[in-house]
């Protein structure tokens, strides 16, 4: 199997990631305050107590998987980028930052619902300021921003295009979703371009993994150098 069918393999595992995320976020996770910036710690350390392997594997699955599999993805991605090498070290650059970054939320994720889950019985108070403060550095990490993500996807795409490397339809929803995950930055907006980041994101892991993996990465191009 080439590395650029891997990739396309990846590509679709982070979107399957990003799935599973959503599906949990809006049904049992809901009522917690998950994605509305409303969380009650109390509440949460509760639910993490009696379903902690639950939380720990949603986290493992929207962090962790998601990282290991990225980062594959990012390596794909730079070589298929390899006819603009300049283009290709900067998004590798910035792919395997941001495969770091979700690594190290999911990791701190987990760390936090091990020690909520340790200290609860005895203290439910200490348990809901401990997760806080663990949760607090998750979202600094990636959880509650997509700057890292958002410049990686807007790398690729701009670099795809120029070249018609990738698909019109995989650069066109990088370009809007990276642009997504910048906005994140500025806090009033920080809801919504999230989810706008997060809706293209899925989009995007689909469509570049469906060409690098049933087209293993080679599209015909048109007479201007656009992937058809």
């Amino acid at each position: 199997m080439t590395l650029s069918r891997i990739g396309g393999l990846a590509s679709l595992i982070c979107a399957a990631t990003y799935l599973i995320g959503f599906a949990l976020l809006v049904t049992l996770l809901a009522p917690l305050g998950f994605g509305t910036g409303q969380i009650d710690p109390a509440a949460v350390v509760e639910f993490i107590h009696v379903n902690s392997g639950l939380m720990i594997a949603w986290n493992t699955t929207i962090y962790v998987i998601n990282a290991l599999a990225l980062a594959v993805l990012v390596v794909a991605l730079s070589e298929r980028l390899s006819p603009l090498p300049g283009w290709a070290a900067v998004t590798r650059a910035f792919g395997l930052i941001w495969a770091a970054l979700v690594l190290g939320a999911g990791m701190i994720a987990n760390v936090g619902v091990e020690r909520a889950t340790q200290i609860f019985p005895d203290d439910p108070e200490a348990a809901a300021d401990i997760w806080t403060t663990l949760h607090a550095v998750e979202l600094g990490l990636g959880g509650g921003n997509e700057i890292a993500g958002g410049v990686w996807i807007l790398c690729v795409s701009i670099a795809a295009a120029r070249a018609g490397l990738l698909p019109r339809i995989a650069n066109a929803l990088g370009v809007l979703t990276g642009l997504g995950g910048l906005v994140t930055v500025f806090p009033a907006l920080g809801d919504t371009a999230g989810a706008v980041f997060g809706l293209g994101a899925i989009a995007w892991f689909i469509a570049v993994g469906v060409a690098l993996t049933l087209r293993d990465g080679v599209a015909p191009a048109d007479p201007g150098g656009r992937v058809a």
